[in-house]
């Protein structure tokens, strides 16, 4: 049944997805809660490794676009390109918040690493269209329907890169939230959450940890806000944690109080083995 919020709009609940994948890495242990899809891997073992990442991305917009409000579970933040793709199905002119520690605004031209998942903003802006976004179909989502949140590790030509865009930019605050995300354009909204945007030090095992950021509590009550006066029709929490520690029982807690700010409750299955810190 559709959910009435403090304003008086009716929402729905969660349709829960995830993907245990961080690029064509499978990670074994990710927690999967009750109730949700899991995304199947790549339809081809003996494609390419992008051609691998491309079809498992056609699948999962396809999957996107048949749930009513999609909340991905991921292990990357690459996989906002096969939500966004299937989002944009069902939705027109949408907009995205995007939560991280880094800006995630890398292209091949200007990456030191060549890591796919440091370029997911560009891409999902209209850069380097031709690596993934145009096989998917992804409309470019315009920079002034962007809102990059904390962004604090960023390299050199990726910073330059951001200030000569439109993207907004906004610290970990939740009054700043609130100010500026109240005139966001009209349209669906997407969410991106990735994990390591809380500080190093408040969430242990993370994949990409980076210091000095906003504590656990600062990002929820970004979010709060976030749901307050720009409420997701679709969001993704990429769960960046090393794979030996995904299947900490901290981790699921974690994931746990993300989504539960912005009003998914999950439960998670009673057999599943959760390690303890």
């Amino acid at each position: 049944m559709p959910i009435v919020n403090g304003s008086g709009a009716a929402r729905h609940h969660w349709d829960l997805l995830a993907s245990p994948w961080h690029l064509n890495e499978h990670i074994k242990d990710f927690p999967v809660p009750a109730g949700a899809i899991t995304l199947a891997g790549p339809p081809d073992p003996d494609a390419s490794e992008l051609q691998k990442l491309i079809g498992r991305f056609r699948d999962t917009a396809e999957a996107v676009s048949q749930a009513d409000r999609p909340l991905m579970l991921a292990c990357d933040c690459l996989t906002s390109l096969a939500l966004v793709t299937g989002f944009q199905r069902r939705h027109r002119g949408i907009s995205v918040i995007w939560l991280d520690a880094h800006g995630d605004f890398n292209t091949p031209a200007i990456s030191t690493s060549g890591y796919l998942a440091g370029m997911s903003l560009a891409m999902l802006t209209g850069r380097a269209p031709e690596v993934i976004s145009e096989r998917l179909g992804l409309r470019p989502v315009p920079d002034e329907r962007v809102v990059l949140i904390n962004a604090r590790d960023l390299d050199p030509a990726e910073r330059d890169a951001l200030e000569a865009s439109r993207v907004r930019r906004l610290p970990a605050d939740p009054s700043a939230a609130r100010d500026a995300l109240s005139d966001l354009p009209a349209g669906g909204v997407y969410l991106h959450v990735d994990v390591d945007i809380i500080d190093g030090g408040d969430l242990p095992g993370l994949r990409f940890p980076t210091a000095g950021g906003p504590s656990f509590s600062d990002v929820e009550g970004c979010l709060e806000q976030i749901a307050a006066v720009a409420p997701p029709a679709a969001a993704c929490i990429a769960c960046a944690w090393q794979p030996d520690r995904i299947a900490d029982e901290a981790t699921s807690r974690a994931i746990g109080r993300l989504a539960g700010v912005i009003g998914a409750e999950l439960q998670w299955p009673a057999n599943s083995a959760r390690r303890g810190q």
